[in-house]
């Protein structure tokens, strides 16, 4: 009859927790920088990772409830095992071993997923907000536009002896075409 010492399944507990610390630790780097840009652009679009971190968080769970599940099944099975029994057992451990990986694994590529999400968003955002600057410079123009038109009104429709006048009024120059004459009574008015 052979003892099977517990320090090979305690070391494979350990390494699977190590694992989805260092998962739980890349998330929270992820987040915070996240969080920290998420600063910088605090007056554009709300960026929602309510998905990608709840499904993060889902597998993070799962893992941790396998991990318990598992460990504690063994710890049960592990004073009642005799002989080949405990080689069965440590045949089990294996597995757990390889599954607690897997899922270490599949938490770090949700974490890679959730960043990239993250990323793409803040592109998106980056994108609108240029979308936003060029409408509003389009805008500045129509309506310096609009109020050029509104300032010729007054002046269109004259005859060019009328605008001659209106400008020797003014001390301002008399030669040019109508549309010459109309663009210097215009500039004489906004200055």
């Amino acid at each position: 009859m052979t003892i099977t010492s517990t320090d090979s399944y305690t070391a494979a507990a350990g390494q699977a927790r190590q694992a989805t610390e260092r998962s739980a630790e890349a998330f929270n780097k992820g987040a915070r920088t996240l969080a920290d840009q998420a600063k910088l652009v605090a007056t554009l679009p709300a960026i929602d990772l309510t998905r990608p971190v709840a499904r993060y968080f889902d597998y993070i769970q799962r893992s941790v409830d396998l991990n318990r599940d598992l460990a504690t099944r063994w710890a049960e099975l592990l004073g009642s095992f005799s002989g080949a029994v405990r080689e069965h057992a440590e045949n089990v451990g294996s597995i757990v071993t390889e599954q607690t990986e897997a899922i270490s694994d599949l938490a770090v590529k949700e974490a890679d997923k959730a960043d990239d999400l993250a990323r793409q968003q803040a592109k998106e955002v980056e994108q609108a907000k240029k979308d936003e600057q060029k409408a509003a410079r389009a805008a500045e123009r129509a309506a310096a536009a609009t109020a050029k038109e509104r300032a010729r009104e007054p002046y269109a429709g004259l005859p060019k002896a009328e605008l001659s006048d209106k400008l020797a009024e003014r001390d301002l120059p008399k030669s040019g075409t109508v549309e010459d004459l109309i663009e210097r009574l215009v500039d004489a008015d906004n200055q």
